[in-house]
């Protein structure tokens, strides 16, 4: 390795670190950063269950994860990398299993020189979040002498209340800069893009507000059904699987304004000052109004319903399809609706920004003016890509106008460079970058305003619409933006971008 970046120390230690995640994402994430050099000698990993393993086992089970990713080095390269993990079985509701884990991690901090700087990594189910983060403390495995920081794995609760007293838990042995909640999401190289083309280009910089801005949309959308997850999903649906975290924190870069420098205090600042401003709907009447959910019916016969799916009640009234309309009361978005939607068995799996900006009122001559409505585009999966519609002339005799397009596409090389979301998420944690990662405040406001849905959806007070497979939702979602005389820029089943005028 040549031309390394400054060497981070530390002590990772992975509860749940023989599970599915760790050998899908997290063992491969640690190992990218190792290629890139920002892991070197001063670091250890340490990977904890209940099940008993031998060092030698747990090494290898690493080793198995990180094959794909370890065409360009040597066994000898690889297993100097694999000489920093180590296992050690144990029991996070045992207090009494917390003494060998302690002094596995401060012999590490010796062996390896870490300056006691320690990540403490919650891979497990989250009604252990709170007792291993009290456990952390009381038993003494907190550094004096480094950093402690602890990564936590979604859901953050799973409502206000719940999601309070987990906070108050976790409180309990860490300040809230030292909390990082996952959302990988956030980790998205096109979602950090946001950031970079409002910020980083004047023409949006200075648009973005109420005065040019007609409306923002977000879509993240999927194809396929419940697939085995019925046990989690039916009592979830895409309400809390996908709205409550990964679209309201998609929405927090949209809505906030340009923070006053871009460390992670200041952007954090500018989304809690976004979020206060949020309306919150209340009762049945103000959420039927400004919020639509739906479930899925099959196409064909031989395509099942929702309700017909395994581990599904024939009676369920989960939502499989979600579609809303956010306001907020500040100056900036006056009047401007933030448009959301999420669902299972759509025409489209697709995860994509679409803000809309108003026409022009220029007259060229004739019916020449206001041809319609110039659309920015983000789309982050499954693809990376941005598209600007814009208004230019018409190839005619008279001065018309139409849209064309320019596009930009992540290029190969760039999807073999970009970073996947675990691996960024884990270094900047050690980098101690929170800018990624939804604060206490965020979270909060989040289930406030998904609550109060909740609480209807749950009284069986609003619509339950039904949708074919395929399609794009039920005809109340569009039916919500034409109200306002708006209508979703990704259509129906035709799979396409919709033409000038909406």
């Amino acid at each position: 390795m040549t031309d390394l970046p400054e060497e981070l120390k530390l002590v990772l230690t992975f509860f749940g670190g023989t599970g599915d995640l760790a050998k899908r994402k997290l063992y491969p994430s640690v190992f990218n950063l190792y290629k890139k050099g920002y892991l070197q000698e001063h670091f250890a990993i340490i990977g904890t269950a209940r099940q008993e393993m031998s060092d030698k086992e747990f090494k290898d089970l690493v080793k198995d994860s990180i094959e794909d990713f370890a065409n360009d080095f040597s066994e000898q390269e690889i297993d100097k990398f694999i000489s920093h993990f180590y296992y050690i079985a144990h029991d996070v509701t045992n207090i009494d299993s917390y003494e060998p884990l302690k002094a596995l991690v401060e012999d590490l901090d010796q062996k390896y020189t870490t300056d006691g700087n320690r990540i403490f990594y919650m891979s497990v189910a989250p009604r252990f979040f709170g007792m291993i983060a009290k456990s952390l403390k009381s038993e003494g495995l907190l550094s004096t002498n480094g950093y402690n920081r602890l990564m936590i794995e979604k859901p953050f609760g799973t409502s206000f209340q719940t999601a309070q007293q987990l906070q108050n838990e976790l409180e309990e042995a860490f300040n809230d800069d030292q909390l990082y909640r996952i959302d990988h999401y956030l980790g998205k190289e096109m979602v950090q893009n946001i950031a970079a083309i409002r910020f980083g280009n004047p023409f949006f910089d200075n648009t973005w507000n109420h005065n040019y801005i007609k409306n923002i949309q977000v879509t993240l959308s999927e194809t396929l059904g419940v697939e085995g997850r019925a046990d989690y999903y039916d009592t979830a649906g895409a309400l809390l699987d996908m709205i409550q975290n990964h679209t309201m924190q998609i929405i927090g870069w949209l809505a906030m304004e340009k923070p006053d420098s871009f460390s992670d205090v200041d952007i954090r600042n500018a989304k809690n000052k976004a979020f206060s401003s949020l309306r919150i709907y209340k009762g049945k009447d103000e959420v039927s109004q400004n919020f639509v959910r739906g479930q899925y019916v099959g196409r064909k016969s031989a395509e099942l319903n929702y309700n017909q799916e395994a581990g599904v009640a024939e009676n369920t009234q989960t939502n499989t399809f979600i579609a809303g309309k956010l306001e907020f009361n500040n100056e900036t978005w006056k009047g401007v609706p933030f448009y959301i939607r999420s669902g299972k068995k759509l025409a489209e799996k697709t995860t994509r920004i679409d803000v809309v900006f108003k026409p022009t009122a220029f007259n060229f001559g004739g019916n020449a003016g206001l041809q319609g409505y110039p659309v920015l585009t983000i789309i982050v999966d499954p693809y990376g890509s941005i598209k600007l519609q814009l208004n230019a002339k018409a190839v005619t005799d008279n001065f018309f106008l139409r849209k064309i397009n320019l596009d930009w596409n992540v290029s190969e090389q760039d999807k073999t460079d970009s970073p996947e979301p675990y691996e960024r998420m884990i270094h900047d944690t050690m980098n101690g970058d929170g800018s990624n990662f939804a604060d206490w405040n965020g979270v909060a406001t989040s289930w406030k305003f998904i609550d109060e849905i909740v609480k209807v959806y749950d009284e069986n007070q609003a619509p339950l619409e039904l949708y074919k497979s395929g399609t794009m939702g039920p005809d109340a979602s569009d039916e919500l933006l034409e109200k306002n005389g708006d209508a979703w820029v990704l259509q129906g089943n035709h799979r396409k971008t919709i033409d000038a005028n909406l």
